[in-house]
């Protein structure tokens, strides 16, 4: 009998590779505090990351995939609750790593002042992901799984993977198009 692989069994890998940024962005911190300047190639490699791989591709599964599948069923309060706290939290991450690159932007251009700033949301960041992916795996996804049969979850598997296949394409297309 062919083992089935849960939905939720990558998106809890995406959570390893982005608790392995997280960790890279504690050592450029600690990097930048004894410097003061910042590592702008970091920024923006990690901004990129954020982005498109946190953002765009995970949070993407969960809010167009996980989370829609969750709003036909007839869920307990508390996951509603928990899901809407996500989706916050997804915006928040968004608004903050936008303030990043703003942050990052004037830095560019000589701003000086702005290094407490790029601190700042970086340290938000870092406080940030860590809590969001604890809540996710220790007290979402998996209670979550027991609202779909067995073909959505395998469905919802399938559409995860046809997301991530399409994601790559979406973003370099949109690098070649004027």
């Amino acid at each position: 009998m062919q083992q089935r692989i849960m939905p939720i069994g990558p998106l809890m890998k995406e959570h390893r590779v982005i608790e392995r940024l997280i960790r890279m962005m504690i050592a450029e911190l600690q990097e930048l505090s004894n410097t003061g300047k910042p590592d702008l190639d970091f920024i923006d490699k990690a901004v990129d990351f954020l982005s498109v791989y946190a953002d765009r591709c995970h949070h993407g599964k969960e809010e167009d995939i996980l989370f829609k599948g969750l709003d036909k069923k007839p869920i307990s309060q508390e996951h509603r609750g928990i899901m809407e706290r996500l989706i916050k939290d997804h915006v928040y991450g968004r608004k903050t790593v936008k303030a990043l690159v703003d942050a990052r932007q004037r830095y560019g251009q000589g701003d000086n002042s702005v290094v407490k700033e790029i601190i700042a949301h970086q340290k938000e960041l870092i406080e940030f992901y860590p809590r969001h992916i604890e809540i996710e795996d220790k007290h979402f996804f998996l209670p979550c799984m027991k609202y779909f049969t067995q073909d959505e979850q395998d469905h919802m598997l399938q559409g995860f993977l046809a997301f991530d296949a399409g994601l790559i394409h979406e973003k370099y297309k949109s690098l070649v198009t004027p």
